[in-house]
């Protein structure tokens, strides 16, 4: 079958490269020159080894997207940094798990926890197991906040804030509860090594886009750069792309980019289009800083509040980046740059003691991610006969990750590869 790929990000790569190994013909469209959608690398000749568009990590408990990384011929354990989960703020306090089989690390780890009374650890001890009694399983309606109200303030404050924070993008009084649970039974009570911490050590580019690229010329796949497309439409049992012909289509663009070729094809997509509408989203600032001082982890987390806006820090230097770079992410940020590199500046000097902190380069994604909310009904998979979605945003138990995109795009090509 012919199929076109409609978006060069990690889902739609990763589309292409399900769809070529079952056997199939796939053109790759990326409006952008660059590939890898909100997780690429920049090149800036101002630096000397190349940013990000952000600052991503991935888990253990990515299994997809490291199988992928295999596929396309990156070694998992040379491109990332895989350490026990660690959420130890400047000051040595936070959690710190074991490299033990779970469940026994997170437990162990809650017990070993610096800076937490018993009170607390006991909390988060019975509040786990009630987790694991009841399925991971809550109301749909169920707010992270609402999740956890039994727990203490340290503990909130200082595990699921940031927890719910990096993984969901969505303050904890607005995040879905299930959708967190998910992420727990995964990470802490899943496979071994599936809390794991994997850092990149390369640039974004490096880690999945451009092997895959590579991959991809290799087995015939034409990868189309710069090239928008302005429409999509059914045409018999086949489907017109820009007055091409292709057996399937593949929307693994933006859900923006999606409502507009879905909203102009005449395709009968009125549920599809409404959800894709309602969708809201959340913006994630990256700040890069310069220092002398080498940080004590590769990762911190950093305490936040309306104040201080970012809730980890990455020495790159210490994860093969140029030395005494820093990147500080804000995920659900607000406000405009200079305020955000500002004030991120300002924590950075104070939390971690860095007078010379120095501001390099500041990267904000307005649209990051979707607000991952309770009871939210997310776009399905499958738009009209022929045509579906793929990325980040399409249904599914994961909140907007570099796995979540993954999947989706694996799934997407399985479904239309289908006799």
């Amino acid at each position: 079958m012919k199929i076109a790929v409609i978006g060069a990000g990690w889902a739609g790569l990763a589309a292409a490269v399900t769809a070529t190994q079952a056997g199939h013909h796939a053109t790759v469209f990326e409006a952008s020159r660059a590939i890898g959608g909100r997780a690429r690398a920049l090149f800036d000749t101002n630096f000397e080894t190349p940013l990000d568009n952000g600052q991503h990590i991935l888990i253990g408990a990515y299994t997809e997207t490291l199988r992928l990384l295999r596929v396309v011929g990156v070694d998992p354990e040379q491109a990332l940094l895989r350490r026990p989960l660690t959420l130890l703020f400047p000051d040595g306090q936070g959690l710190q798990l074991p490299d033990l089989p779970a469940p026994f690390d997170a437990f162990v780890g809650i017990l070993r926890a610096k800076g937490w009374g018993w009170r607390d650890k006991v909390a988060l001890l019975r509040t786990s197991v009630g987790w694991q009694l009841g399925g991971f399983r809550c109301s749909p309606q169920t707010s992270v906040a609402e999740l956890c109200a039994s727990l203490t303030p340290r503990v909130t404050q200082e595990l699921i804030d940031p927890l719910c924070v990096a993984a969901l993008n969505t303050p904890a009084d607005r995040s879905s509860g299930q959708v967190f649970l998910r992420v727990i039974q995964d990470s802490l009570f899943g496979a071994p090594g599936g809390s794991h911490l994997l850092l990149p050590r390369v640039d974004l580019g490096a880690l999945f886009p451009l092997p895959a690229v590579q991959w991809l010329e290799r087995h015939g796949t034409r990868i189309l750069t710069g090239q928008r497309v302005h429409s999509i439409r059914p045409q018999a049992q086949r489907w017109l792309v820009d007055g091409e012909v292709f057996d399937q289509v593949l929307l693994a663009c933006p859900p923006w980019e999606a409502e507009r070729l879905v909203g102009a094809s005449g395709a009968p997509a009125a549920d599809w289009l409404a959800q894709a509408q309602a969708l809201q989203f959340e913006a994630i600032t990256t700040v890069y800083a310069r220092s002398t001082t080498r940080l004590a982890q590769p990762m911190l987390a950093l305490r936040s509040d309306g104040q201080n806006p970012a809730q980890f820090v990455f020495d790159r230097g210490q994860l093969g980046g140029g030395a005494g770079l820093l990147a500080f992410v804000a995920s659900a940020s607000h406000g405009d740059r200079q305020t955000l590199e500002a004030a991120t500046i300002a924590q950075g000097q104070q939390q971690l003691g860095l007078s010379d902190l120095q501001p390099v380069q500041t990267v904000v994604e307005k649209r990051a991610t979707f607000a991952c909310t309770p009871g939210l009904q997310r776009p399905a998979q499958r738009i009209a006969p022929g045509l579906a979605a793929c990325g980040d945003y399409v249904d599914g138990p994961y909140p907007a990750t570099l796995e979540g995109a993954v999947r989706s795009g694996v799934a997407a090509a399985l479904a239309i590869s289908s006799p």
